[in-house]
């Protein structure tokens, strides 16, 4: 704090926060009021402000009843600050725990906060948090076309980098709307290393909660853009996948009505076979480094009747419709991964530019 709390004290101070935002066991805003840093209003990014909305469910803006300050939600139809949002700060404090996986919203939000106070003439500090799965770069690079908020900008769906490198990153390559660059200060991370075991103390979103979730999330969420259950509405999502129609074997389970977590999960109440990754995550983080395909393969083709396999979201998570389609075609997980290197080499080198961390 003390690399920052001089710079804010005396400010109008908007900060950008959820539940996570934690110093110790004490959240980010309780410790700056405590400071009589002079904080004007809170945003919220996807799930909230204190994180306990569902992925995808619309989030008002509202008074916190804790500390009395507006929330303004940054989700929905407003993703993006407005002047008038802006109009009483001198400064944004933005402070989030990222995933380090394009369609992680999160950094979606980053984009657009960033590009807002570029065009009003207001500085970010941004606050950088370890990335649990910032020890690899894979996947295919997001085609312009493919632009959304589960993906802005052309970087692979993990692309290895915390947070602040990745603002870094997207202020340098001027992705930002009209080439605009933000005035950016990143405080560092003391003693991190990518390739560091990194147990979030907090879940960062209600449906990954746990380290397992997390490392698993990468390769499961294409799941959301097919028919395949990709475990929410249960007790462990982003950690099972399954479909009431794969071959009946060991692992079942049933999705079900959930609060403030998944209230009308895929699949809701009915019974699903499939597969219990709980356990493998370990297995993964130290050996495989590298998006699981076999599993998305593998479920197209035992459903491979079902021409419905995919939804259209799945080319909006995926950022391009040649996965989908090398799928379709029988690709082999070697020859679909053959396709990617090219670009990854390509994102790779402007990725090293910005990094701050071994």
């Amino acid at each position: 704090m003390d690399g920052y709390l001089p710079i804010i004290t005396g400010k109008r101070v908007a900060i950008v926060t959820n539940h996570a935002s934690q110093i110790g066991n004490t959240h980010l805003v309780d410790s700056l009021l405590k400071r009589k840093v002079n904080i004007i209003k809170i945003f919220s990014p996807e799930h909230g402000f204190r994180g306990q909305s569902e992925a995808g469910e619309m989030v008002g803006s509202n008074i916190d009843s804790k500390t009395g300050l507006p929330v303004i939600s940054l989700y929905g139809k407003h993703k993006k600050p407005t002047a008038e949002d802006l109009a009483t700060i001198d400064i944004v404090l933005f402070d989030l725990q990222d995933v380090g996986t394009r369609f992680y919203t999160y950094i979606s939000t980053l984009t657009y906060v960033m590009e807002a106070c570029a065009e009003n003439s207001i500085s970010v500090i941004l606050l950088d948090r370890p990335n649990p799965n910032g020890f690899y770069v894979d996947g295919p690079v997001l085609e312009p076309a493919f632009s959304s908020f589960v993906g802005m900008h052309p970087v692979p769906v993990v692309y290895g980098m915390t947070i602040g490198e990745y603002a870094l990153m997207v202020n340098g390559e001027k992705w930002l709307i009209n080439e605009v660059q933000c005035d950016l200060q990143l405080i560092r991370l003391e003693n991190y290393q990518h390739n560091m075991l990194v147990t979030l103390p907090v879940s960062p979103s209600p449906n990954l909660p746990n380290w397992e979730s997390i490392y698993l999330y990468p390769s499961l969420c294409f799941f959301e853009g097919t028919i395949v259950s990709e475990g929410r509405g249960t007790d462990y999502p982003f950690q099972i996948y399954g479909h009431p129609d794969f071959p009946h074997g060991s692992f079942s389970f049933t999705p079900r009505s959930i609060e403030g977590t998944s209230v009308n999960p895929k699949l809701k109440d009915e019974h699903c076979f499939g597969q219990n990754l709980r356990g493998y995550a370990n297995n993964f983080r130290h050996n495989d480094q590298q998006l699981n395909l076999s599993w998305l393969i593998n479920s197209y083709q035992l459903l491979s009747g079902k021409n419905d396999f995919f939804i259209s979201y799945f080319d909006t998570l995926a950022g391009t419709d040649k996965l989908r389609k090398q799928i379709e075609a029988g690709a082999t997980e070697e020859e679909i991964r053959e396709s990617w290197k090219e670009d990854l080499r390509t994102f790779n080198k402007i990725r090293e530019k910005y990094l701050l961390y071994d």
